[in-house]
């Protein structure tokens, strides 16, 4: 009988592996194979050579590719880039801020399998939790959870306020790796601080890290609905100042979150491919603060019974809005909007530096009869489900949901006769760019669309607001009154100086004009509001010479003080995966009153290929001047 093999090395052949497997860029030393494709290994036995139909040897291997995509341009763009954009500022004026995702850079690999290690499911279990981490659901659940620091020692620490002074500011971000790298250094604690595109971002990392597609993306006009009815209830004062939600409930001027793709055998076909998951701690799923993944396609047809919180994410894009009026103690409805929530949807394109906007993704046209058929099936759905609560948790008995008030809704106000419309429109627009450091200037439109003679008594305001929708104190108001013959249009000039808004801004630069109208002869009041974003002059970035890997590269980093005020504290930081081995800061002191400064850095790439360097300029005045410049990097001269 023949003597039995006996193994003595096995060379996983890790370097030529890894090359076809796309995983080179992580590791050429140790074995990194990605799901459905085949790899090579070499046995050596130590007593005698393999013995072709004497000897069997037997691997046990499971093949399944739940994450596949069939796409290669959508697996370059989901899995192997890593830079991007998050979208931001407002939906009349939407930015891309650059984003450094680094899954590729060293270390972060073993970063977010500690971040599994670390997770309450693997403390609480190894086995079980290590037997399911093939499972693109659960893990991206206990990944979402991990980002975020309210149930564990996640990644970060969210603050939605002014006060930073104990961490950075979550506006100068520029990139994952520096986040990561510093919540694996001091041995775990989270990082102070992030808000919804942070954590969105850092998720992102982890997740192409660990081999499964995925993408950010940003709702503007993103609901908060607490109580889940689906409605965002906004109070007003008479000056048309927006006061704060007893409820909680709000719209986010716009709210981040990523897409996985994934197959979903939890659920009835037909509902896998892309799923939201928001690692923003907003409310709790199964008694943690994570969110999905919630089936986007269920979204869009309003299956909002289906896992995980899909109700939730509906709300973020479809709930109606009604503003009331506060005067007296009581509350007058003011309107009701079905269509504010959930504007351009919005991610970056495939191998491309444009915006795409996927809103028909979750939801039919406003206004179409589908649309509403959806939303009303929701509702049921939600209806049914109400004696768990909103999305799971108990409906307080004040906030009763009845289908009726998805029609036409009654309210304490009396029913208006046809004499009662007031036949007058109103509208803000702005006569210039709102540019930071600059007066803010815009007009009131009044146009009379009656027979009649209408005089009109219109209370301005302007006050700042947070990235989540919480209102500030109103730092500037105005009173218009305007005589308008029938048919007649009107405009009524307004100006907020710099000096006056400056020392009011909250950190997202986010200012909400409102303008309260009424009639003499009319009790119905008219709401008309604009949200603006300041804005900053770019950082430009220039490359000096070609890009080539181990060679030297010189790069030139323009800014400027965009203020008519001396500003300090200035620091610059500047990174790119594959170009800086980690972010250069740069401190640069005082900048005089719209002073412009340039530096030169010296780098030597590392990697080949397409990629980006971010930079940030912040002050004790600003915190997110930004910029970038995608650069090509040769593999030789």
């Amino acid at each position: 009988m023949a003597q039995g093999l006996e193994l003595s090395v096995i060379d996983f052949r890790s370097s030529w592996n890894n090359m076809r497997h796309h995983t080179e860029e992580i590791s050429s030393d140790r074995l990194l194979v990605r799901r459905g494709q085949a790899f090579n290994i070499t046995l050596y036995f130590s007593n005698r050579g393999f013995q072709l139909g004497l000897d069997n040897i037997i691997f046990v291997v499971e093949t399944e590719d739940t994450v596949y995509l069939d796409s290669e341009p959508q697996r370059q763009e989901y899995v192997m880039n890593d830079y991007g954009f998050v979208y931001q500022g407002n939906k009349n004026w939407i930015r891309p801020c650059p984003w450094n995702y680094g899954q590729f850079e060293e270390n972060i690999i073993d970063i977010c399998l500690e971040l599994l290690d670390k997770s309450l499911n693997f403390q609480s279990d190894p086995a079980m939790d290590c037997a399911l981490r093939g499972s693109p659901v659960y893990i991206s659940r206990v990944v979402c959870a991990m980002i975020n620091s309210n149930d564990d020692n996640g990644v970060l620490n969210g603050r939605w306020s002014e006060n930073y002074s104990d961490g950075i500011n979550p506006a100068e971000w520029t990139g994952s790796v520096a986040i990561l790298r510093q919540w694996h250094a001091t041995g775990c604690q989270p990082v102070r601080y992030g808000q919804c595109w942070v954590f969105a971002a850092i998720m992102c990392t982890v997740m192409r890290c660990l081999g499964i597609p995925t993408r950010v993306v940003t709702n503007f006009d993103s609901g908060h609905d607490t109580d889940g009815n689906l409605i965002i209830d906004e109070y007003y004062d008479n000056t048309g100042r927006i006061l704060k939600n007893k409820k909680k409930d709000t719209v986010w001027n716009f709210h981040v979150w990523n897409e996985c793709w994934m197959a979903r055998n939890d659920l009835l076909p037909g509902y896998g491919g892309w799923q939201v998951l928001d690692a923003t701690p907003q409310e709790t799923s199964n008694g943690f603060y994570c969110c999905g993944p919630a089936s986007v396609r269920a979204i869009k047809e309003g299956e909002v019974d289906l896992n995980y919180d899909t109700a939730f994410v509906f709300s973020m894009v479809n709930a109606d809005c009604v503003s009331w009026l506060v005067r007296g103690g009581k509350e007058q409805r003011l309107h009701r909007d079905t269509n504010s929530v959930g504007n351009f949807i919005s991610t970056k394109s495939i191998q491309s530096d444009e915006r795409d906007d996927i809103t028909e993704k979750y939801k039919y046209e406003e206004g179409s009869p589908q649309e509403r058929k959806v939303f009303l099936k929701a509702l049921q759905k939600l209806k049914i489900g109400s004696s768990q609560g909103p999305y799971g948790a108990d409906l307080s008995p004040s906030s009763p949901m009845h289908l009726s008030q998805y029609g036409p809704r009654s309210s304490d106000s009396p029913s208006l006769r046809p004499s009662d419309v007031i036949q007058v429109s109103l509208k803000l627009q702005l006569l210039d760019p709102p540019n930071m450091g600059q007066n803010i200037k815009f007009v009131l439109l009044a146009l009379n669309m009656s027979p009649q003679f209408k005089d009109l008594k219109v209370n301005l305001s302007a006050q700042s607001l947070m990235h989540d929708g919480s209102p500030l104190p109103p730092f500037w108001q105005d009173t218009a009154f305007i005589t308008l013959s029938p048919e007649e249009a009107k405009t009524h000039p307004c100006q907020i100086p710099y000096s006056q808004y400056s020392q009011y801004l909250s950190t997202d630069k986010l200012i909400r004009i409102s303008a309260l109208g009424e009639e003499k002869s009319c009790p119905k009041k008219i709401l008309v509001d604009k949200i603006i974003t300041l804005a900053y002059p770019a950082i430009m970035i220039n490359v000096l010479g070609v890009a080539v890997v181990n060679q030297p590269l010189s790069v030139q980093v323009i800014f400027s003080n965009p203020l008519s005020e001396q500003v300090g504290d200035c620091v610059l930081t500047v990174e790119g995966s594959g170009l800086f081995k980690k972010q250069q800061k740069v401190i640069i002191g005082v900048l005089g009153p719209q002073h412009r400064a340039s530096i030169t850095l010296k780098t030597v790439p590392f990697k080949s290929g397409q990629k980006q360097i971010q930079a940030n300029l912040r002050s004790n005045k600003f915190k997110d001047i930004k910029g970038y410049r995608n650069v090509y990097v040769d593999l030789r001269l």
